[in-house]
């Protein structure tokens, strides 16, 4: 199989005057020009709904339902793709472009095991015969560090972590060594000391096959890591563009300035203290879970009180999302007791009356999957408000829409669908669903994972008003320790099941740290562009 070329001054995708509107006639982007080298990666950021996905699509001539293409050239590899055949477009997703979305789990086949999927692409194009894909896709995932990679294929979705889904993703994207790949927040799952070994993996393909890259992100800090160029993008135009060293330390407008200040600020935040003789709201005690015979949580023990966030981190597989599935019910436990307000809840959902189930709520780490796709928002929103509270008609609507101006949604987005909203717009209509049932305890999974620095840190301020304004507890899984610093009382920190470590997050996030605690501080990346390979450097010489 032959190498592709490695980069040049040859432009191998370019955007030229690019244009997306909704069915409707909204404009989403607003003429924005694209030129992109082989061997180059171009960092889109902005706030959500942006138009950074929008953007990734249309240079494959794809837009989602509800948009079209109404402008502009896409450029591919010196064929014009809006002038070209749907089957000549088919024929170049995958191969000589390819995609890896947000969000793998609403991405992946659930009836065809991971195998199947990662070598689909390379024997339906011709690139490999079925042998040549699968040592390949082996060979892929080992360098994503999937746990034991030869017969790791042979998984199907459901029975490996999100982070692990995410890995796989990436892996069925580099099956054809293609041109281009779309990378819209290939790293949104993973833990930091995984996305280090990815983040490489991906810059060090990109510079062997003279791969070119448009990566979407929200993290400056990620982004600083692995783009050349950084195109700053709201409102579907593009705010600034420039070298990634320039927008990172001297942006010259105000809104990229502001991403930047915010990014900087989120890293010296001012620790939380826990609240003091607070009510306990839950108690883990002494809880064992696994899937089938397999142990996923150890004789975990956890207190969270009235109006207090406990974080809990840890890399993909540790156990963290399982143990927010015991506390609602979703995992039942083997052994041991979850107390909610001193009283012993029954260890499957099914089990436990109405009032419990009101009084625990969660919002998930991805929203694709957790929204029915065919619902208005206002019926989303307005469902739980009507089950536990027997509220109907007006006083149903009303309500949704104070919860839509809780989470920054305008009150007309009611009607719209979840395939119509972006990302991070999704995770705070899931946000809204929680908060309708007016919970004790909120159990956040990843909430904030899908939005960029600026929503995500008004959805925190939000989180913590409403906790100072309701006594709200929170339980926060998340792999951002960044986040953990701007919300957390406490900590407890997980690795293969077990809380190795727990306590106020000022004590965990001083030393003597434990020392995997320690490993995940030091991967937390920084806006510096030559992070990525000091951080190597260190690692390969210990």
């Amino acid at each position: 199989m032959a190498e592709k070329k490695n980069g040049g001054d040859e432009n191998i995708l370019v955007l030229e005057k690019l244009r997306v509107e909704t069915i409707s006639g909204r404009v989403l982007v607003h003429d924005v020009d694209v030129a992109l080298k082989r061997g180059e990666i171009l960092g889109l950021i902005g706030e959500s709904g942006a138009g950074k996905s929008t953007i990734g699509l249309a240079s494959m001539a794809y837009a989602r339902a509800g948009m079209r293409i109404t402008g502009g050239s896409i450029t591919l590899d010196g064929t014009e793709l809006r002038a070209s055949t749907a089957a000549h477009r088919r024929t170049m997703r995958g191969k000589s472009i390819a995609y890896i979305a947000q969000s793998a789990a609403a991405s992946f086949n659930p009836a065809m095991s991971l195998m199947d999927q990662v070598c689909e692409a390379p024997v339906v194009h011709g690139v490999m015969s079925r042998p040549e894909a699968e040592a390949y896709a082996r060979k892929l995932f080992k360098t994503l560090q999937l746990p034991s990679p030869e017969t790791f294929g042979n998984r199907y979705p459901h029975q490996v972590s999100g982070g692990q889904l995410q890995r796989a993703m990436a892996a069925m994207a580099m099956s054809c060594r293609p041109d281009v790949i779309v990378l819209d927040e290939p790293t949104t799952a993973l833990d930091v000391t995984t996305q280090i070994e990815v983040l490489a993996l991906l810059r060090d393909l990109i510079r062997e096959f003279g791969t070119a890259g448009l990566y979407i992100t929200h993290d400056l800090a990620v982004v600083a890591q692995i783009a050349h160029r950084i195109m700053v993008l709201r409102h579907g135009k593009m705010v600034e563009v420039g070298e990634a060293k320039q927008i990172l330390e001297q942006p010259t407008t105000e809104y990229a300035r502001a991403l930047v200040n915010e990014r900087r600020d989120a890293e010296h935040h001012e620790l939380a203290e826990p609240p003091r003789q607070a009510e306990p709201v839950l108690r883990v005690e002494n809880v064992d879970a696994g899937y089938g015979p397999v142990p996923v949580v150890k004789k975990a023990n956890i207190q969270i009180a009235r109006g207090e966030t406990l974080a809990v981190v840890g890399e993909s597989g540790s156990g963290k999302s399982s143990m927010a599935r015991i506390v609602v019910g979703l995992l039942p436990r083997w052994s041991g007791d979850v107390k909610l307000t001193g009283e012993s809840l029954a260890p499957a959902l099914a089990q436990r009356p109405r009032e419990v189930l009101r009084r625990l709520q969660m919002v998930h780490q991805m929203p694709d999957v957790a929204l029915n796709p065919r619902h208005s928002l206002e019926k989303i929103i307005g469902r739980p408000v009507d089950f536990y509270f027997k509220r109907s008609g007006k006083a149903v609507r009303d309500r949704v829409m104070e919860l839509l101006g809780l989470v920054g949604l305008p009150e007309d987005f009611a009607t719209r669908r979840p395939g119509q909203l972006s990302g991070g717009q999704k995770q705070r209509v899931c946000i809204a669903r929680a908060l309708a049932a007016e919970p004790d305890l909120i159990i956040c999974d990843e909430p904030t994972s899908a939005l960029d620095p600026l929503v995500a840190e008004d959805i925190l301020k939000l989180l913590k008003r409403l906790q100072d304004d309701l006594g709200l507890a929170y339980m926060f899984i998340t792999h951002d320790l960044g986040t953990v610093r701007r919300i957390a009382h406490r900590t407890a920190v997980m690795l293969k099941g077990e809380i190795i470590a727990q306590g106020p997050t000022a004590d965990i996030f001083s030393p003597p740290f434990h020392p995997y605690t320690e490993k995940l501080i030091s991967s937390v990346p920084e806006m510096d562009t030559t992070w990525l390979d000091h951080i190597l450097e260190k690692r390969q010489a210990a």
